[in-house]
């Protein structure tokens, strides 16, 4: 069978420029890469292994082999882990990013600096040999399988793929070095490089070439498991290196928590919260990324059992001596043991980030930044850890820049505000430009404004903070009369006697009948004319057009139409709805007041093509 060229499953030569010259400004760093990929390998096979011991097939010794070779130019990483299949081959190689190229390709203009923040979100470290090569091959052969199958590519944007010769299970990568790359030649800059980067990873790295001691080879690194190691004997640099490898990703750990517990369980735990976001943190399954070992065995790498999903963003190992070696998947998901771990992280994780914002709070609200959205899903999934959740929560606010815990917010109540007061919304700035608040900051009520999506979530299980309800800027129920006034409140201007209000208000009624839940003066507004709230016990707005969007919802509900009695155009109304004929005169205006309160909410008029042409009528009468 002939080789068979085949294209990237994108128009990617482009982002392998990049990958070759900009994004990188240590160009070791492809070796890391290299060796990481084939530990992971070799993990794979170990966890295989345990239900299928024919897949060792009389080879245990698991290593990684590096064999430079000065007269073909060529330097050599190859693995005796789980290999790959021809399938394998095509998906993981030739697919760069494999979850949305095109959007990763776009997010990678910019400048370099910009670009390698991004580069290890994306799962594309294996390209980073591209930096160093004109070539890069990949011969493997899956465990428990014959066939052999070569990989090539020069970068350009296509590569090869046939059968080939192999023997045993693995995968071997022979790197082609470009001219002026002679470095990774040098058994001296090699044995460097991996005892700088490498070190923790638990298996041999071997060194394999004709200058060392006469060609023998020469084990490079310790070879043993980071987090089986003493504190005391970790540097922050081999803690670093360690969160690269078993995160791929290239910022710095945020935090790092390396800790064992003994007594009724015995477990290690080296956990990382990362400085970025990661590419797949909103990813809709939520997967945790956690390895968990036993006994320095890996297990896996998807067990959702070790941390709620809200605390996904972790990155790390869990090493237990109290599961089974031969556990499987399916006994991790009602495994007693790995409940009782699960809980004692999270309660660890927990109590870090409190030490960390009482310490340090420019620190954690950085971290806040990145992945308070996902910490607040424990509010609504954990009510275990629900309040201490919400003293570690901070928001967005009316009043002040930078972000308010709730302990903030209450200490800054004003006299007679019994309420901690929130609004839901898409984007702070047109929160704060909501008619629904102008009355809170009449006040200087401070109100928090919630733009994430589990927002809406959480708000309908948290009744109060601290013995202070926690109440919708938008429900007809904000009571602003208790509230003390401020110096430059407006006073109330001139408004239409009761009478004439309630005239007005009976009209539009009879007008938008079933369209409004009701109509009602308004005690919030002091600068638009009306505004749309929610009756105490309906959906909040916001969350009824979250659900809309996601076809949970079909019709809007009908809403309270608040309108203000001192704003001149309601005073206008109330005098014509005085007169004769009120109601036929008023429907125009009547239905606009409505799409209008709708618009500010950021929804649609019922009828746009009716709404346009009220809108006409009106303004020709006006002119």
């Amino acid at each position: 069978m002939t080789d068979q060229t085949m294209h990237f499953q994108s128009d990617v030569a482009r982002l392998l420029h990049i990958v070759t010259h900009a994004l990188y400004s240590q160009k070791e760093i492809f070796l890391r890469e290299l060796i990481s990929n084939a530990s992971d390998a070799c993990d794979k096979l170990r966890f295989a292994a345990q239900t299928e011991a024919d897949l060792w097939a009389g080879d245990t010794d698991l290593k990684v082999i590096l064999t430079p070779d000065k007269a073909a130019r060529t330097l050599t990483i190859a693995d005796n882990g789980i290999g790959m299949s021809r399938d394998e081959l095509v998906a993981n190689l030739g697919t760069i990013a494999r979850s949305g190229t095109g959007e990763f390709a776009a997010k990678l203009s910019g400048d370099a600096a910009k670009d390698m923040a991004l580069i290890g979100q994306f799962g594309v470290g294996f390209y980073s040999a591209f930096m160093v090569s004109t070539k890069v091959e990949v011969v493997s052969r899956k465990a428990g399988e014959t066939e052999a199958w070569r990989w090539a590519s020069d970068g350009s944007g296509q590569f090869t793929i046939g059968e080939a010769e192999k023997t045993g299970r693995g995968t071997t990568i022979i790197l082609h070095l470009r001219e002026g790359e002679d470095e990774f030649l040098e058994t001296t800059r090699l044995s460097h490089i991996v005892r700088t980067y490498s070190d923790h990873i638990a298996l041999p790295v071997v060194l394999q070439a004709q200058d060392v001691d006469g060609g023998k080879s020469e084990t490079l690194n310790s070879a043993s498991a980071l987090w089986a190691r003493p504190k005391s004997e970790i540097t922050e640099e081999q803690y670093q290196n360690f969160y690269h490898h078993v995160s791929h990703a290239f910022d710095d750990p945020w935090l790092t928590l390396h800790a064992r517990a003994e007594g009724k369980l015995d477990y290690t735990l080296l956990l990382f919260i990362p400085s970025s976001r990661p590419h797949d943190l909103f990813d809709p399954a939520r997967k945790a990324l956690l390895k968990l070992y036993v006994r320095r065995v890996f297990i896996t790498d998807r067990c959702d059992e070790l941390v709620p999903a809200w605390l996904r963003f972790l990155r790390g190992v869990v090493d237990s001596a109290d599961l089974p070696l031969n556990v499987s998947r399916e006994m991790l998901q009602h495994n007693p043991v790995l409940a009782r771990i699960r809980q004692a992280i999270t309660r660890r994780v927990l109590a870090e980030l409190e030490k960390k914002a009482g310490k340090d709070a420019e620190a954690y609200n950085a971290f806040w930044e990145a992945f308070g959205a996902v910490l607040k899903e424990g509010i609504y999934e954990d009510p275990e850890h629900r309040e201490t959740i919400l003293k570690l929560a901070r928001f967005r606010s009316s009043q002040r820049d930078g972000w308010v815990s709730f302990d903030d917010y209450i200490a800054a109540m004003k006299d007679g505000q019994t309420a901690i007061y929130v609004i839901n919304g898409d984007q702070r700035d047109q929160l704060k430009r909501s008619p629904q608040l102008e009355g809170f900051r009449a006040k200087g009520v401070e109100v928090l404004l919630l733009t994430d999506p589990v927002d809406d979530f959480w708000l309908s299980v948290v009744r109060d903070f601290a013995g202070k309800p926690v109440k919708s800027a938008s429900r007809a129920g904000a009571d602003l009369d208790a509230i003390a006034a401020t110096a430059d409140e407006k006073k109330s201007e001139d408004k239409p006697d009761d009478a004439a209000l309630g005239t007005l208000i009976a009209a539009l009624k009879q007008i938008l009948g079933d369209a409004v839940k009701d109509v009602r003066e308004s005690k919030r507004l002091t600068d638009s004319a009306v505004c749309l709230s929610a009756a105490e016990g309906d959906m909040d707005l916001h969350l009824e057009r979250l659900l809309r969007q996601h076809q949970k919802l079909e019709q809007i509900s009908a809403r309270i139409l608040e309108i203000n009695p001192t704003h001149p155009l309601i005073r206008a109304l109330a005098a014509r709805a005085q007169q004769p004929g009120a109601v036929d005169a008023l429907t125009d205006a009547a239905q606009l007041l409505l799409d209008q309160a709708r618009l500010v909410e950021g929804e649609a008029p019922a009828d746009p093509l009716l709404f346009a042409q009220r809108l006409a009528r009106v303004m020709e009468k006006a002119l």
